[in-house]
């Protein structure tokens, strides 16, 4: 009688575990695999896609003021904080080591002076009398509230809408949902980022395809002038043979996505290659602005010394608006520890920072309206949080997520209009209130995109810019 063959032999479960050890592994990557692929959603590309339903706007311009100006002394008047400056009002803290106990501070009247402006009969104060011309365009809102009490946390909350896992950025999403119609740049750039409070977290695609990730151009600290786009440019070799090498690469890798058609992390890093191609010839025409008239220059603070360097970075903004890059961030921000706005027992430095970025924005704003631009460019100015209405200090503010403001100007917004309130002396949202992720799930309705149903799969788990959170405003769209 013949021995079983092995095929029949009796094995332990012991064994039969081990032996299926390398199976279980294949298992599971397969599983990882396909839960990836399934992930990618099939937009593994930069081509334009339709909105989810009428968009109001094409693109979007965040002029980001890191630090948080204070509202009080800025766009919300309070004419109870004049009365009763001085005066000791019973304050809960909000900040780290002071969290829920209470104190006495004493109030601070604005250190600038208000006037109406515009047929809405806006107010703004001193420090700003350039935008001031332009408030019948803009759309006030003083009833933002956010997450997180320091710059960081509320800085990367602003941006991807969470204070510390690793989410896609705003412009990242934007850019997924809605691809670029100009297959020659990015469809998100950042303008001189800061590498601190979240650094390029705050520009990151995170669990998205990597096409989706801002674009940095320059960096905080560096003028506007020298800034460039890393790696452009190829100076060691001839642009023929730069070509040549570009193509083999190319097909080398178009001939591994046919051996495995369903790796779309790999038909994305293609994307992102031919993108960064053809940026080489078309992105250093568009940061030249040689071309512009000295009118124009002169409009947005340029050869002037307190504007120059933003005065640049706002005329950069607006041609790449030109350019049809969905996405623009412009960041008044700087390298050292204390963010420029952040004038904890300083206010009178606010001045300064007033002055550098008042006249370029009010250019920019002239700009693109005059350009035709404005109808169909979201335009955003704010922080990633306000300031106390009481003094910290002999004459600072501390920071306050609880009430503040931003203003909105184009893409379908109310022009000349005013939405929420604060307190009687500026301190809390009170009326209306406007939560961050409001303010993001509004920004991508006006994109044309429901932010509830713009998402993405990662880890079992679908994602989205505004969490399980944010109401789109409705009132502030015209």
């Amino acid at each position: 009688m013949t021995e079983p063959c092995e095929f029949y032999r009796t094995v332990s479960r012991r064994e039969m575990i081990r032996r299926s050890a390398c199976g279980f592994g294949a298992l599971a990557l397969s599983g990882i695999c396909a839960e990836q692929t399934r992930g990618e959603d099939k937009r593994n590309t930069l081509l334009p896609r339709p909105p989810m339903f009428p968009a109001r706007a094409k693109r979007v311009i965040f002029i980001f003021m890191q630090g948080g100006p204070s509202q009080v002394d800025s766009f919300d008047y309070k004419p109870e904080l004049i009365k009763r400056d001085g005066q000791g009002i019973d304050f809960t803290g909000v900040r780290f080591g002071t969290f829920g106990s209470k104190s006495t501070r004493n109030l601070l009247k604005p250190l600038w002076s208000f006037k109406q402006y515009g047929e809405s009969g806006q107010h703004v104060s001193e420090l700003f009398p350039e935008m001031a011309n332009h408030v019948d365009k803009m759309c006030m809102i003083h009833s933002m509230h956010t997450e997180g009490v320091a710059h960081g946390p509320s800085t990367l909350f602003m941006h991807t809408g969470a204070t510390n896992l690793v989410r896609p950025s705003i412009g990242s999403w934007i850019t997924y949902g809605l691809g670029t119609q100009n297959q020659n740049v990015p469809g998100f750039v950042t303008i001189n980022p800061s590498a601190s409070k979240g650094g390029p977290r705050n520009y990151s695609n995170a669990f998205l395809p990597t096409m989706f990730q801002g674009t940095a151009v320059g960096r905080a600290g560096q003028a506007v002038a020298d800034a460039k786009i890393n790696n452009i440019s190829n100076l060691h070799l001839p642009p023929d043979v730069q070509k040549k090498q570009f193509e083999f690469l190319q097909q080398m890798n178009r001939s591994q996505l046919q051996r495995h058609p369903e790796d779309e992390r790999l038909e994305a890093t293609i994307e992102s290659f031919e993108l960064a191609y053809r940026m080489q010839l078309n992105a250093p025409g568009i940061m030249d602005l040689s071309g512009e008239t000295r009118e124009t220059l002169d409009s947005y603070g340029i050869n002037q010394k307190e504007t120059e360097d933003f005065g640049r970075q706002c005329l950069l903004a607006r041609r790449m608006a030109e350019a049809d890059v969905r996405y623009i961030q412009v960041n008044y921000s700087d390298e050292s520890p204390t963010p420029r706005w952040d004038q904890h027992s300083n206010m009178p430095k606010h001045a300064v920072h007033a002055k550098a970025v008042d006249k370029p924005v009010a250019g920019l704003l002239a700009d693109l309206e005059q350009r035709g631009l404005l109808e169909d460019t979201l335009v955003w100015w704010g922080g990633e949080f306000g300031r106390t209405p009481f003094a910290q200090g002999k004459d600072g503010r501390d920071h306050n997520p609880r009430g503040f403001t931003v203003w909105l100007a184009g893409g379908g917004t109310k022009a000349g209009y005013v939405h929420g309130k604060t307190d009687e002396i500026g301190h809390h949202a009170v009326e209306n209130k406007v939560h961050m992720h409001d303010l993001h799930a509004t920004i991508l309705h006006l994109m044309g995109l429901d932010h509830e149903k713009l998402t993405y799969q990662y880890a079992g788990r679908n994602f989205r810019l505004t969490d399980i959170a944010g109401n789109v405003v409705k009132e502030i769209i015209a």
